[in-house]
């Protein structure tokens, strides 16, 4: 896939962008507080034509939206055992869009063809640089 950088100008950029990713099947989100990452999600449900809006699972782990893409934030879990445990692991593997904030926790897990995104601030904008999991 290799390294992109775009820059996104505005939420609405940011929304536009992330309904384009609809034909990916594992998305791996990072970025800091309000680097983007929900607003992202809100594209990708436009783009998948989800009338719902997009929360942050921050306390849940797991958003699911209509049975086409489930959404986690696995800021608070502790290790790739307690995602087994929980028995998230058949999410990634259910055939569905996946988003995933803070990858980093269940690292090894993932595919090497993920799809990462890392969104942060520069200036009054949004960068997003895309590559994939094995790439990093």
């Amino acid at each position: 896939m290799g390294r992109k950088r775009i820059i996104l100008t505005g939420s609405e950029e940011t929304i536009s962008f992330g309904a384009q990713f609809t034909s990916h099947r594992i998305l791996a989100l990072q970025g800091d507080l309000g680097a983007g990452k929900t607003t992202f999600v809100q594209g990708l449900l436009n783009g998948l034509n989800i009338r719902d809006t997009a929360q942050s699972p921050t306390f849940t782990y797991l958003q699911i939206y209509e049975n086409s893409l489930y959404h986690f934030d696995l800021y608070r879990l502790q290790s790739e055992r307690d995602f087994l445990l929980l028995g998230f692991d058949e999410f990634l593997n259910a055939g569905k869009i996946t988003v995933i904030e803070w990858p980093e926790r269940i690292a090894s897990l993932l595919p090497p063809d993920t799809c990462l995104i890392r969104l942060s601030h520069h200036q009054q904008n949004r960068i997003a640089e895309i590559t994939t999991w094995g790439e990093r």
